[in-house]
This record gives C-alpha cells, structure tokens and sequence, in this order.
C-alpha cells in the first residue's frame, strides 16, 4: 500500500490528506473517508486505506480544519458549515486528479462523520453510494445519553465561549470524552476507554473542543435527511449501540430510498477492532463494489 500526504484547499487555509491508490489501472473508484467527532486520521483510518485500496479503490482521507494536521484556528473548533466546506473540497480535489474518477465516489463516514455522509449525500447528487457505520445521527444523542442534567451542565461553558469567540478572547474549552461524572459531552461508562482504544500508540489525542460548537452540534439532526438521499445507502448498525439508540439508523436505513441496514452484536467501538471490524469491512466492500465497479 502506497499513501501519498497531500494537501488541498479549502476556505482560504488547507486540510491535509492521504490518498492511497490500488494497483490496478486509473482511473479508479474513489472512496472518501470521513471521520468521526474530534477524530484525525492518525486515529485507525489507515486500516481502511488498506482494506479499501487492496479491494481496488482508491481511498483519499483528510483531517478537518482546525483538527489534526490540517489548518486552522482556533484548534479543536468543530463547525458544521467548515465540516461541508472541506467535505465539498475534498470532493472538488477529486476531480482535479487524473487518476481518480470522479464518477464513482462514494463516502465512508464512521461515528459523527455518518451524519455528515448522510448531510452531505441528501445535498448533492454525485454521490455514487454513500457507507456508515456505528453512526451517531442525532448530535444530541451522546450528550443525552448519560441524562439531561448532564445536558444543562453546558449551558455556562457554552455561553462563556460564545461570549468570548465574539470578543477575541481566549476560547473555552470542553472535553469531547470523559469518564461517568465528568464534564464531557459523552460520559457514559466505557466511552472513554473506547474512544482511547482508536487512539494508537504514540499518537497524542487533543480531547478538546471548544464549548460554543456544542450548540450547533446538539441541533445537528442528519437522520432527518434520510428521505432525501439518493444514491444507495449501506448503515452498519450496531445492536448494542450505547451513545445511540440503534433504532434511530434503523429509520434511517428504512428511510432512504435506496437505504439497507445490516446489524452486528456490537457497541459503538467494537467496530473498529476483531472480531468485528474484519466482517464489517468485508459487508461495505462487497457493497461498494456492486456500486462503484472497481474492475
């Protein structure tokens, strides 16, 4: 496997990449890797690159600004207009490149990033097939998971940092994850063990996100948009799903016009470790190429 670091613009500053390609002849189906909440690639996305690139796509990965290696200040600012920005730029990057073809993408979200896959493909029609898997679909859904009083726990750190981003100050930070009792968006028991378990060795996780983004992110409701995607949907549902109800992908599957879920015995992190990850990726690539036909 060969992995190419790129860079490609968007919104004025640049979001660093990773584009590996397959062996076979260009131009070849793309695959663009979207990741999860605060997440960068350093944190598993090279397993994908592997298994996708050996099943004859190409795969191009990006961290988002203001996370990771990519650019952009204030760091650790998660905004869902600058996620669609970059997500629209690393579509439009495809289509600069010779060897990609721009008529087979598809998009790969995990977590989070599902939302934005499901956003992104009820908002344009180039998508050729769109995968998602442990999907958070209802930014709400972590918070609200270990109860509403920890919900209203924000309500200072985020007017505090809205306050602040307005008056050029230093902006107020929050932690993504946590232990139970912690101030953390998600804190409920084994999310923190399981969000460090896709944190490989050596590699250092800035757990941080600044509080205001926290309002935009708990109105952020993509299954909403189910209805409105187009291309053919594959949901990887997680039945012990524990910072969502997995009903809610099971709607969204059922939803979409072209929507199929399949289900595997796991919680939100089990998917990205055997003995699971393995019979995941193998159901996703077996989707992808009865849509994108890498041969």
């Amino acid at each position: 496997m060969t992995t190419t670091r790129l860079v490609f613009p968007s919104g004025g500053e640049r979001c660093a990449a990773w584009l590996t390609l397959p062996q076979a002849a260009a131009p070849h189906p793309v695959v663009l890797l979207i990741h999860g909440g605060g997440a960068t690639h350093a944190m598993m996305l090279d397993q994908y690159e592997r298994w996708f690139s050996q099943a004859g796509f190409a795969v191009l990965a990006f961290d988002f600004r203001h996370l990771g290696e990519s650019d952009g200040e204030p760091r650790q600012l998660m905004s869902l207009s600058r996620y669609f920005q970059d997500i629209d730029a690393a579509l439009a990057f495809i289509r600069t490149r010779p060897e990609l073809d721009a008529a087979r993408v598809a998009l790969w979200g995990t977590s989070f990033g599902a939302s934005h896959v499901v956003a992104t493909a009820a908002r344009r029609s180039d998508i050729a097939a769109a995968v998602i898997q442990c999907p958070i679909l209802q930014g709400r859904a972590p918070a609200l998971s270990a109860g509403l009083g920890h919900l209203l726990r924000f309500t200072g750190p985020i007017v505090s940092d809205l306050l602040r981003a307005a008056l050029g100050l230093r902006r107020r930070y929050v932690q993504i994850v946590g232990r139970p009792g912690e101030l953390a968006f998600v804190n409920v028991a084994g999310a923190y063990d399981g969000w460090m378990s896709v944190v490989p060795p050596g590699v250092t996780f800035d757990g941080r996100i600044t509080a205001g983004a926290g309002l935009s992110m708990l109105l952020y409701d993509a299954a909403a948009r189910a209805r409105q995607v187009r291309c053919p949907l594959l949901v990887c549902v997680s039945e012990r799903e524990n910072l969502m109800k997995p009903e809610i992908a099971l709607r969204v599957a059922d939803e979409a016009p072209l929507g199929r879920a399949i289900r595997y015995p796991t919680d939100h992190f089990e998917v990205y470790h055997p003995p699971f990850v393995e019979r995941i990726v193998a159901d996703q690539i077996a989707f992808l190429t009865e849509h994108l036909d890498p041969e």
